[in-house]
C-alpha cells in the first residue's frame, strides 16, 4: 500500500500502555467481560454498568505512565491514521449518495493489553472489536502481528481490519444494529441468534470491499498515488479467510460446528469481501436478505 503521503485522521486516540487505565489490569471482581457486554447492548440496547469493576486508581501508580511508542510502533499508528482517514473519506462521499445519509465517523482507540470502553472491560486476546455505545473502534496494534501468524501478512491485511470495524459503525449508523437487536430478542434459540451474527460479521465483510473498491478513487482525486496495489488485494482476502469459524475452530478444537459460527466460515467471509469489492455498491451487501431474512 502506497499510504505514506495520505491525510492522517484527527479521529485516532492513542491509550497506549497505562494510558490512563495502568498496568497490570484487573480482569474480575464482578466486572463484565466485553463479549458478554456486547450481547447484552444487542440485546436489551442498554449500557452494562460496569462500574463493579476495580477502578484503574486501584493499580500500583508507578505503573501509570505512558510508555512511548517505539518507531516502528509510531509508524504504525500512522497508517491506522491514514487509512481511518481514508474510509472517513470514502464513506463521506459514498453514504450520502448511495444511503442518503450524512457520515459522522467513529473514534479510534489503540490501546495495549486491556482498555475500558462503554462495552465493558476487554483484552487484547479478544481482537479489535466496535462498540456501539460510545460508536468507538477499540485496536491493540500487537493484533497486526497476531494476524501474520495465521497467514495474513501485509498492510491491506491489516486495513482490512480497520474497514471491517468501520463497517460495523455503519450498520450502527444505518440502523441495522438496532433491527438485529430486535431479532436477537426474539431469537428461538442459540443457533438462531449465532445465525443473525453472521450476517452481521459477513455484511461488515462487504461493507470492507465497498471501502477498498472506492479508496483509491478517493486517494487519487488528492493527487495521491493509488492507496491500493494489484498484489494487496491478495492479503485482505487472506485476512478474510484467515479468521473464518470453520478455520479457527479447526485449530482450537479439530474439528468444525457450523451451528457455532458468530463470523461465518473463511470461504464466506472471503465471498463477500469480493462482493463489495467489485461492486461498490452498499445495496450489493445485503447478506440478511441473500439468506431470506427480513430486517
Amino acid at each position: 500500500m502506497e499510504w505514506q503521503g495520505g491525510r492522517r485522521s484527527e479521529n485516532v486516540d492513542d491509550a497506549g500502555r497505562g494510558g490512563g487505565l495502568g498496568r497490570p489490569l484487573a480482569f474480575g471482581g464482578g466486572a463484565i467481560g466485553i463479549i458478554g457486554a456486547i450481547l447484552f447492548y444487542l440485546l436489551t440496547g442498554q449500557v452494562p454498568d460496569v462500574q463493579q469493576a476495580p477502578a484503574p486508581s486501584q493499580v500500583d501508580p508507578r505503573t501509570q505512565a505512558q510508555r512511548p511508542r517505539s518507531a516502528a510502533e509510531q509508524q504504525e499508528r500512522e497508517f491506522v491514521s491514514v487509512v481511518l482517514a481514508s474510509t472517513e473519506d470514502t464513506w463521506s462521499a459514498v453514504l450520502p449518495r448511495q444511503a442518503r445519509i450524512q457520515y459522522q465517523p467513529p473514534r479510534l482507540t489503540l490501546f495495549e493489553e486491556a482498555v475500558e470502553s462503554a462495552c465493558g472491560f476487554a483484552q487484547s486476546a479478544m481482537g479489535p472489536f466496535y462498540c456501539p455505545p460510545d460508536q468507538r473502534v477499540y485496536l491493540d496494534l500487537g493484533f497486526f502481528n497476531q494476524l501474520s501468524r495465521m497467514g495474513a501478512p501485509g498492510e491491506f491485511a491489516r486495513a482490512y481490519v480497520i474497514a471491517h470495524e468501520v463497517g460495523h459503525h455503519l450498520q450502527n449508523l444505518l440502523g441495522i444494529q438496532q433491527r438485529v437487536m430486535q431479532m436477537r430478542r426474539t431469537a428461538g434459540n442459540r443457533e438462531d441468534a449465532n445465525a443473525l451474527s453472521v450476517l452481521t460479521e459477513l455484511q461488515a465483510d462487504c461493507y470492507a470491499g465497498v471501502w477498498a473498491h472506492h479508496a483509491n478513487a478517493n486517494y487519487k482525486s488528492s493527487g495521491k498515488e493509488q492507496l491500493i496495489q494489484p498484489n494487496d488485494i491478495e492479503s485482505g482476502l487472506a485476512a478474510a479467510a484467515s479468521v473464518g469459524d470453520d478455520r479457527l475452530q479447526r485449530q482450537s478444537r479439530g474439528h468444525v460446528t457450523p451451528e457455532g459460527f458468530t463470523h461465518g466460515s473463511s470461504a464466506q467471509r472471503v465471498s463477500w469481501f469480493k462482493t463489495g469489492m467489485q461492486t461498490g455498491e452498499l445495496r450489493s451487501c445485503d447478506t440478511f436478505g441473500k439468506a431470506g431474512v427480513r430486517l
